[in-house]
């Protein structure tokens, strides 16, 4: 068996007018405002594309340095940005792509090779594979009022 997180997402108001809270399993977030404002205008919250980045960025991070590391390597510093980009498509909105920028201090590795390693990192972190992915629903309960 895997290792399960979670997260819950509350939305009250349908469309423009609903405001959203998210909520980490480990409190990271707890209740963080999210909506169409903090989506698509300038309202301070989150929104699913940042978390998305911000996991992104937080992985390949991980998995570089778990890479380097097995290279024999013990010291170094590794900065990562990530952004998502979201565009229409069709009647709504699809993430386009993750753009990593990487910026990094590795003692004991030559550019090429840390270049590799890096490319592997990149390819292998989970959520990079999650970024194209099936989707499956389970709709475990549904009150209508």
């Amino acid at each position: 068996m895997g290792m399960k997180s979670s997260a819950t997402a509350k939305y009250k108001g349908l469309g423009k007018e609903g405001k959203g809270f998210v909520s980490t399993e480990s409190g990271a977030f707890d209740n963080q405002p999210y909506g169409f404002n903090t989506r698509f205008e300038d309202e301070a919250g989150t929104n699913p594309e940042e978390q998305i980045a911000a996991a992104h960025a937080s992985c390949f991070a991980m998995a570089l340095s778990f890479e380097l590391s097995k290279k024999g390597l013990d010291e170094g510093e590794i900065d990562t940005k990530s952004v998502v980009t979201l565009v229409e498509d069709g009647e709504g909105f699809k993430v386009e792509s993750s753009a990593l920028t990487l910026n990094a201090k590795i003692k004991g590795i030559e550019e090429s090779d840390f270049k590799e390693v890096a490319e592997g990192a990149k390819a292998n972190c989970p959520i990079s594979k999650v970024l194209n992915c099936d989707i499956s629903l389970n709709i475990e309960s549904f009150k209508r009022i």
